[in-house]
């Protein structure tokens, strides 16, 4: 965990975070950060430091989410939830451009409202690394996707190091992506709550968060709150249990494509969607066209969509991918393979999204050691024992 910045870290008290907060509004940013919503931790915006999950934690499996009360005010001792920041950025469904019916005959058009301005507040670490996975993805390919690129350019990320718990899902000390928060954030709040004491050390990470913490009427921390800070966040990276083994990842998928684990993986999974749509990272889209009744006006629409869709690779008249395995198999090696080839970089963070909002509870974690056990098996084995 590095604890330098741009500038000196800030001691903030826990009331100062509305402070924090006013200076965002003021320069204006809309505020977007977890808040308790419908039974889970989700992104909303907030007005105040009141609007974040104060006394929230929860508990995690697989096909499993529950908040429960903790006897503290920790404000983020709640890890993530179903909803991403990939859902502000990425949104689930964006206007393409659209047609009106003109005398002269058809005006064609993109919209061109601005970007909205968002300060996404208590984002982890595991969370940026997924930001610059799809920074990655829709800017430094070939093609830059214009909208993701306006609310980018427009958004400010303010971390918040995991320094209370990790939840029994987090596997991102396997993925090298957290708890400790290193890069590709503009500031950093790291909480620090005892019996003794309870504050905040925010720290910058770009000039544009430099400039929001002299705007801030805090104290420098001073060393020993600094080291506190760095033995917190350690703490939960070290009690971190669940794993990912990625040496030769890549290779494994490959190595095994017609494994008959994905047919077995098939019978339980459902095809639902869920772990594409909660995933921060899976980017699959599609486009509709739409027209007014009247015949005057029409628009071409992008959506989320999912390698999991029977139709997502329907094309001259047949799917590709039919079956329910052929459909796993390419999500979690897409993921975990090929997504090296195409990006440089895996396709996951870590987060554990994946294992808890599966109906089901397939756990990514537990099918890559399926894997590995198959290859350990003698020769010509490739069913489990």
């Amino acid at each position: 965990m590095v604890m330098s910045g741009h500038a000196h870290p800030l001691r903030l008290e826990v009331h100062q975070l509305n402070d924090l907060i006013g200076v965002l509004g003021r320069q204006g940013f809309t505020v977007i950060g977890p808040v308790v919503q419908e039974g889970a931790l989700m992104y909303a915006e907030i007005q105040s430091a009141g609007d974040l999950p104060v006394g929230w934690m929860e508990t995690q499996s697989g096909g499993h989410y529950r908040l429960e009360r903790r006897a503290d005010q920790a404000h983020f001792a709640c890890t993530v939830g179903p909803s991403s920041v990939k859902r502000f950025l990425h949104p689930p469904r964006a206007t393409l451009f659209q047609a009106r019916r003109t005398p002269d005959g058809m005006d064609f058009h993109a919209p061109a409202d601005p970007p909205p301005r968002y300060a996404f507040l208590g984002l982890r670490a595991c969370e940026l690394a997924a930001v610059a996975i799809q920074d990655t993805v829709f800017l430094k390919q070939e093609y830059q996707d214009s909208i993701y690129a306006a609310r980018r350019e427009a958004a400010l990320l303010i971390a918040a190091e995991c320094s209370i718990r990790a939840a029994d899902t987090c596997f991102c000390t396997s993925m090298q992506t957290g708890p400790q928060v290193r890069e590709n954030f503009d500031l950093c709040l790291t909480e620090v709550l005892d019996d003794a004491q309870h504050y905040f050390l925010l720290r910058s990470g770009s000039s544009a968060g430099e400039q929001i913490m002299r705007e801030l009427d805090a104290p420098s921390a001073a060393e020993a709150e600094q080291e506190v800070a760095r033995e917190r966040v350690n703490a939960v990276a070290a009690g971190i249990q669940k794993t990912m083994d990625t040496d030769g990842i890549q290779e494994l998928m490959y190595r095994h494509y017609e494994s008959s684990q994905w047919d077995e993986v098939a019978t339980r999974c459902l095809s639902c969607t869920n772990c594409t749509m909660v995933c921060p990272t899976c980017f699959c889209t599609t486009v509709e066209d739409i027209t007014d009744l009247n015949g005057e006006s029409a628009e071409r629409v992008r959506r989320w969509d999912s390698c999991f869709t029977l139709d997502f690779t329907y094309a001259n008249g047949a799917n590709i991918r039919s079956s329910g395995a052929a459909r796993y198999r390419q999500w979690i090696s897409h993921k975990l393979g090929t997504w090296y080839e195409q990006f440089d970089t895996s396709g996951c963070v870590g987060c554990g999204r994946c294992i808890t909002w599966c109906p089901v509870g397939i756990d990514i974690t537990e099918e890559v050691a399926r894997l590995r056990r198959q290859t350990a098996l003698p020769s010509g084995g490739d069913h489990e024992r």
